[in-house]
C-alpha cells in the first residue's frame, strides 16, 4: 500500500484482514484469517473478498476498480456494513464500525455516511425536494432546518429550479444529481458511490465526472468510489485500488500505478489511457537550464494541463517543488514526445 501518500492526513476509513466468504461452510465464525484462506484454497467456499487492507485518506477519493466479480462492489458493501464480512474489521475514524448494534450503526448512516448508487433509487411520487430531504426526514430533523439545507444541496448539485419536478420529468443526469444531493444533504463526512455515471451515456457520464471534481474541490469529502473503468477512476482518484479474484492487486496513484503496474493484469488496464491527463511535469522533466523562465508550472501538474503554458511560453516552462524551487524544465519538444509514444516515450525521454 503506498502509505506515504496518506501520512500526510488523518486515515478516515481503515479496514484490516478484510474476508467475505460464501458457501455453507462460510456462515460461521472464524477464529484467525487461516481459516478462511484454508476453506478458499480447499474450494469449500467462495473468497469475494480475500484478506484485503485498505487505509483511506481525510479528504481522498478512493476509487475501487476492476471487472465484473473482482470484488469490488463487495468491497463497498462490507466497508459500509451493508452486508456483513466473513473477518476483519472497518474502522471510521478510528473507531470499529465491525462491532456496532444495528442501532449504533443507523445513527453512523444517518449522520455521517452517504451512498450513492448506479440505479438512482428515487422515489417516484416525491418531488426532486422531496427526496433530497428524505433522509433529513427520517432522522428527524427539524423542518426549516430541511427547507434550508435542501435548498443549499440542491443548488450545489445544479438543479436550481427544478425542485417540484418528480423523477419521471428528469432526465438520467439529473436523477443522478438529486441522488448526489441526496446523499450529501445529511452533511456526511464520508461518501460512498457505487458505480454511480455507469447507466449514463458517454457526455452526460463526462459531465458528472466534472461535477464531482468541483464539488470535491468545494468541499473535501473522503468518497469510496467504485467503477470498471479505468479512464474514469484515472480521472477521478487520487489513489486507485485494483482488483482481481477478491484480492487487491494494487494500490496507488493514477501516475504510480501507469508508470509501475504490479502485474500483466494492471499493465493491461493501463494501456491505451492518455498519459497527459496521467503523466506530471516531474516525470518528463529536464533539468533546469536557467532560473528566470517566463512560466513556472508545479511540478505535479499534469502534461495535458502544461501544454498550453508552453504553448503561451514559446518555449520551455520552469518546473518548480512544493517549496517553488526551479527543479526543471519541460519543454514542447518532451510533451510531443509523450503524445507520440505513450508509455514508451517517457521510458526513453528526460527525466
Amino acid at each position: 500500500m503506498s502509505a506515504e501518500k496518506t501520512s500526510h492526513r488523518p486515515v478516515k476509513l481503515a479496514c484490516r484482514q478484510f474476508w467475505k466468504l460464501y458457501g455453507a461452510r462460510a456462515q460461521r465464525k472464524f477464529r484467525a484469517s487461516a481459516e478462511l484462506r484454508e476453506l478458499v484454497e480447499s474450494g469449500r467456499a467462495f473468497g469475494a473478498l480475500q484478506d484485503v487492507e485498505l487505509e483511506i485518506a481525510e479528504g481522498e477519493i478512493f476509487v475501487v476498480m476492476g471487472l465484473s466479480g473482482s470484488g469490488k462492489s463487495t468491497l463497498l458493501r462490507c466497508l459500509s456494513r451493508l452486508i456483513e464480512p466473513s473477518f476483519g474489521e472497518v474502522y471510521l475514524d478510528g473507531r470499529p464500525l465491525t462491532g456496532l448494534s444495528a442501532a449504533e450503526l443507523m445513527k453512523v448512516r444517518r449522520h455521517e455516511v452517504g451512498m450513492v448508487f448506479q440505479h438512482f433509487a428515487l422515489l417516484p411520487h416525491l418531488t426532486v425536494s422531496e427526496n433530497v430531504a428524505l433522509p433529513l426526514r427520517i432522522r428527524g430533523d427539524d423542518p426549516v432546518k430541511i427547507r434550508e439545507v435542501v435548498a443549499e444541496v440542491v443548488q450545489l448539485v445544479g438543479l436550481a429550479g427544478m425542485e417540484a419536478r418528480l423523477p419521471a420529468q428528469l432526465s438520467g443526469g439529473q436523477q443522478q444529481r438529486v441522488g448526489l444531493a441526496r446523499a450529501l444533504a445529511v452533511k456526511p463526512g464520508l461518501l460512498f458511490l457505487d458505480e454511480p455515471f455507469s447507466a449514463l451515456d458517454p457526455l452526460i457520464r463526462r459531465e458528472l465526472q466534472d461535477e464531482l471534481v468541483r464539488l470535491q474541490a468545494r468541499l473535501k469529502k473522503t468518497m469510496v468510489f467504485v467503477t470498471h473503468d479505468f479512464s474514469e477512476a484515472v480521472r477521478l482518484g487520487d489513489r486507485i485500488a485494483i482488483m482481481k479474484d477478491g484480492r487487491v492487486r494494487q494500490i496507488g496513484t493514477p501516475e504510480e500505478i501507469v508508470m509501475a503496474p504490479a502485474d500483466d493484469y494492471v499493465r493491461n488496464f493501463a494501456a491505451g489511457v492518455d498519459m497527459t491527463r496521467v503523466v506530471s511535469c516531474a516525470r518528463i522533466a529536464a533539468p533546469a537550464l536557467r532560473s528566470d523562465y517566463a512560466r513556472v508550472v508545479p511540478a505535479g501538474q499534469r502534461i495535458a494541463e502544461t501544454a498550453a503554458e508552453v504553448a503561451r511560453a514559446g518555449g520551455a516552462v520552469g518546473v518548480a517543488d512544493g517549496e517553488g524551487r526551479v527543479v526543471g524544465e519541460v519543454d514542447a519538444a518532451a510533451i510531443l514526445n509523450v503524445v507520440a509514444g505513450g508509455l514508451r516515450g517517457i521510458e526513453g525521454g528526460a527525466g
